[in-house]
């Protein structure tokens, strides 16, 4: 775990590699009850048989705001058990969002306990008053706990945060070292490395790592939130080998491999349904039941209730029937 003095310096060192945000699997009635079983076969999943380096837990594929806390702080524990076990130096990271700022850091206070390595706050989903009041919100977990901070800049949140806001909070918070921008915006983020330039940087825009922004030290050398388990299989890593060609600056061999394997066409195959609901189709949303639905695709359990908890829809026969063909024609289930 990296305290707030050191977090720059630890994440400038163990940011790296795919970070797996994990769902949560129900059961039971409406989906009242968690799966725990079947979260340890997806944490043993993703960090041993994928080999993948870091964790991401309780955002927003997690279905945060269908959980309680006790929830939220058994999901992780759980995530760093697992995990650890598979992999000792598997970085382990906990988004503690929440509407209440007393909510938040009882979670990032159990996250710091519970030994998680850095602590993730999305833009808070309620009432926040532009950037002043997201950079009052960390400043609130700031002071009252000691781990390393991360911002999480998703346009779920109903408000995006300037650069020039993102870089305040950057400023005036020591122990805020790295951020997930998450709202399709590359400019901004790269305007934001300009006014921050130790500050790591997620994108989730991926064509900028094509454009060589890791090597320009733009962006940090870590998918921090990716579902990257849904994009490989133990026997067949085509996402791993693809980003290990683009951590090693071999851009052109590493987009002829995103063409040639099939991730290209696997983007455009899928759709959106992971990010958008068609009746709301102005909102970007993480759709938890698609998201499982792809699990269960490749294998990996998802619970006896594949649904996400309310206010979430059931997932359409459209949307699964687009996912099977999607995976079919990427090889990674038989025909």
């Amino acid at each position: 775990m990296a305290s707030a003095k050191d977090a720059r310096e630890w994440a400038h060192h163990h940011l790296r590699g795919i970070g797996d945000s994990l769902y949560t699997p129900f059961r039971g009635v409406d989906g009242d009850d968690v799966d725990w079983e079947a979260y340890r076969t997806l944490v043993r999943h993703c960090v041993g048989a994928l080999n993948h380096p870091l964790l991401w837990c309780t955002s927003g594929i997690a279905e945060f705001w269908a959980l309680t806390v006790y929830e939220r702080k058994r999901l992780l524990e759980i995530a760093i058990e697992e995990g650890r076990a598979a992999n000792p130096d598997v970085v382990v990271q906990a988004c503690t969002a929440a509407t209440a700022a007393k909510d938040c850091l009882e979670l990032t206070r159990h996250a710091q306990e519970a030994g998680a390595d850095i602590a993730y706050i999305q833009t808070p989903m309620m009432e926040a008053h532009g950037g002043q009041g997201v950079l009052n919100f960390f400043r609130y977990i700031a002071d009252r706990t000691d781990i390393a901070l991360g911002m999480f800049n998703s346009p779920s949140s109903g408000y995006v945060l300037t650069p020039a806001e993102s870089a305040a909070i950057y400023e005036q918070i020591p122990a805020v070292c790295a951020t997930k921008e998450g709202a399709f915006r590359p400019m901004a983020s790269r305007m934001l490395h300009e006014l921050a330039p130790d500050l790591a940087v997620w994108e989730c825009d991926k064509t900028v790592y094509r454009a060589g922004w890791l090597r320009d030290g733009i962006v940090c050398p870590a998918q921090l939130g990716t579902a990257g388990y849904l994009f490989e299989t133990p026997e067949r890593r085509v996402f791993s080998e693809y980003w290990e060609l683009i951590v090693n600056d071999k851009l052109v061999e590493a987009m002829d491999h995103a063409r040639e394997s099939g991730l290209d066409q696997f983007d455009l195959d899928m759709g959106s349904w992971f990010t958008c609901y068609p009746g709301r189709p102005d909102y970007f949303t993480h759709w938890g039941g698609a998201f499982k639905y792809a699990a269960s695709v490749l294998g990996l359990p998802i619970g006896e209730y594949p649904h996400s908890r309310p206010p979430q829809a059931h997932l359409p026969a459209e949307a699964k029937a687009q996912i099977d063909s999607a995976y079919r024609r990427l090889g990674l289930v038989e025909v």
